[in-house]
């Protein structure tokens, strides 16, 4: 049995996907549950409202599809290049704090806000490698500080349960204090032992972000100071970058050859078929960022005696051919099965609508063999 052309199964092609289904005896909501939990889901998410994808996980997710990197050491998929940390997983968590406005504003003071990242969505396997905060602001609303003007950031711990109306005073130890003047740029700050605590020893009440104008302060009550806080005022968003490591997952993957390319001939010995798989067609389009779909492929044919070197056969699959060869009722021939397997990197939505970038190990099949 052989394709011509690649296979594309529409698995929500109606009748079809239905009598395919029957004929192989699946329960489709068992199998989705199964796979989701592979991939670290609870249940298929459904993001409300998705948010822009970072860029930083797109430019890894098209370095990692790339020609050039079909051909790495296997191992590099449970280390992140961009940062030189071992990792296979890497989200992005959205602040969900609050700005804090006292009742007594301080005349320096030009924001103060807490920083919460839930973080329970790490499972317990997890190994915490990086956590980097990155601070925005609008690039159209900078203004140029004249000499020694600037800001200061200051970075607490948070003492408290994060609660509207808590006044600033229950902020706890400094992690960061920085000088900066108003660039084009986002501001990265390593925060990997603060996020390493949260996740181990201590409970996660966030942080605290104050940000001041810097310079003469004598001069803090001036209206000119004030109208550098304008600058500040376009604050848009903090989020923190996480990558973890699942070490399990680690070391099992073969180098990918051409998986993408795999031979199609009129013959019915054991070998790859071509099988495009679409996100679409199983309904998860919505919460799959990236790819589309890819070619999985598959294993199809006869493993007949006498088996040949091409057929990537054991001495326990030669033995067991030869053995049908005289008994075919009581010994079933070997069966055609993938032998080298390669890896894909998806960019997905979670169930808390964080975006993750996930290395999985055997999504493609390169070779068969009769085993």
């Amino acid at each position: 049995m052989w394709w011509p052309l690649p296979v594309r199964v529409s698995f929500g092609a109606g009748l079809a996907w239905a009598l395919l289904t029957v004929s192989l005896g699946m329960d489709l909501s068992l199998q989705e549950s199964l796979l989701l939990k592979s991939l670290g889901l609870s249940v298929k998410p459904s993001p409300k409202v998705p948010i822009p994808v970072p860029s930083v996980l797109w430019r890894i997710f098209q370095k990692r599809k790339s020609p050039s990197a079909t051909n790495r050491d296997p191992m590099d998929g449970c280390r992140v290049e961009e940062f030189n940390v071992p990792g296979n997983i890497i989200r992005v968590f959205a602040d969900q704090g609050h700005f804090i406005h006292s009742t007594q504003p301080h005349p320096l003071l030009c924001l103060q806000k807490r920083l919460y990242f839930n973080l329970s969505v790490l499972d317990e396997g997890e190994r915490l490698t990086m956590a980097q905060l990155e601070i925005k602001f609008s690039h159209n609303s900078y203004h140029s500080p004249g000499h020694g003007e600037g800001f200061e950031l200051r970075l607490y711990h948070s003492r408290q349960v994060p609660l509207k109306g808590t006044p600033s005073l229950e902020r706890g130890k400094l992690l960061v204090e920085q000088s900066f003047i108003p660039l084009h740029r986002s501001l990265l700050f390593n925060l990997s032992d603060v996020a390493k605590e949260w996740t181990t020893h201590s409970r996660n009440l966030g942080l605290i972000l104050e940000i001041a104008v810097s310079g003469d302060r004598t001069a803090s009550v001036s209206t000119g100071s004030r109208s550098l806080c304008a600058g500040i005022d376009s604050f848009v968003d903090t989020s923190l970058l996480v990558v973890t490591l699942i070490p399990e997952q680690c070391g099992v993957s073969r180098r990918r050859r051409s998986a993408y390319n795999v031979p199609i001939t009129p013959s019915n010995l054991c070998k790859p078929r071509r099988l495009y798989i679409s996100f679409s067609d199983v309904g998860w389009e919505n919460w799959i960022i990236a790819p589309q779909g890819y070619m999985a492929n598959y294993c199809l044919g006869e493993c007949p005696f006498p088996l040949t070197a091409e057929l990537n056969s054991t001495n326990h699959a030669i033995l067991q051919t030869m053995v049908h060869s005289l008994d075919p009722e009581g010994t079933p021939q070997p069966c055609c099965v993938p032998v080298r397997l390669s890896p894909i990197s998806i960019l997905y939505y979670d169930n808390s609508d964080n975006v993750v970038l996930r290395h999985y190990e055997d999504m493609v099949v390169d070779e068969c063999g009769c085993r």
